[in-house]
């Protein structure tokens, strides 16, 4: 028998390095947005950016961009679909009565996102030209004002199960708040971005006895979020 070599080893652990985003805070591109119904809530809303971090190096192998279409190659980096909020856009009642408008809503979040990228003339070109919040974000997709913009980001995330039966995380950002806020440009003077935190952007999976399928705002009714839409086998953009 031949003796123990102690080079050229394998890296250990093995997998290589992940495809996908993790929570955390991140250096991130958005490649698109997308605008999909919410299926436990009846007029619920969920709008998701489909992000690339990074490029990782000529090592890295990413997802097919289009795995139907492989000549486009690899995603450079690692990519994640993060939602915009924890919960879905919904019309609803805070526990103080005050109204909420799932439209109006999104249209807050959308200005506030390109006040913070420095396209603010886009949001105000769309006054008075869509007819429903689904054109608004279309137009949004399709004109890309985030195109080619590095953000810095904390991404948040809720726990699941996959069918391999390991913990993966639904990714979102969370809100504005008295820690600052969930994007921004990099390089700007002065940071506000929030410092990731486990403790406070990771939602921790139930015990199986009491998952339920969408769990709603404790702040406000009719804004549900749904467990384990996370990436999959293969991840598009």
């Amino acid at each position: 028998m031949s003796n123990l070599s102690t080079t050229n080893l394998p890296a250990a652990g093995g997998g290589g390095v992940k495809k996908t985003l993790d929570p955390g805070n991140q250096i991130c591109r958005i490649n698109s947005v997308e605008l999909v119904p919410f299926t436990f809530k009846e007029g619920a809303m969920e709008l998701r950016f489909n992000m690339e971090g990074p490029d990782m190096g000529p090592e890295f192998e990413g997802f097919w961009i289009n795995k139907d279409d492989q000549s486009l190659g690899r995603h450079k980096g690692q990519v994640g679909r993060v939602k915009a909020t924890e919960w879905a856009f919904a019309d609803g009642e805070t526990k103080g009565g005050t109204k909420i408008s799932r439209d109006t809503e999104i249209m807050k979040w959308i200005n506030s996102f390109c006040e913070a990228i420095g396209k603010k003339e886009w949001m105000t070109a769309q006054d008075q030209k869509h007819a429903t919040i689904e054109s608004l974000v279309n137009a949004f997709a399709i004109d890309k004002p985030f195109k080619g913009i590095d953000l810095n980001l904390c991404i948040a995330g809720k726990e699941y199960l996959t069918k391999e039966n390991y913990t993966n995380h639904d990714l979102f950002l969370p809100k504005f708040s008295k820690d600052g806020v969930p994007f921004e440009l990099v390089g700007v003077a002065k940071s506000k971005l929030i410092k990731y935190d486990p403790a406070k952007h990771i939602v921790k999976k139930k015990a199986a006895a009491t998952v339920t399928n969408f769990t709603g705002d404790p702040n406000a009714t009719g804004n549900p979020t749904q467990e384990g839409s996370g990436v999959g086998a293969d991840f598009e953009l």
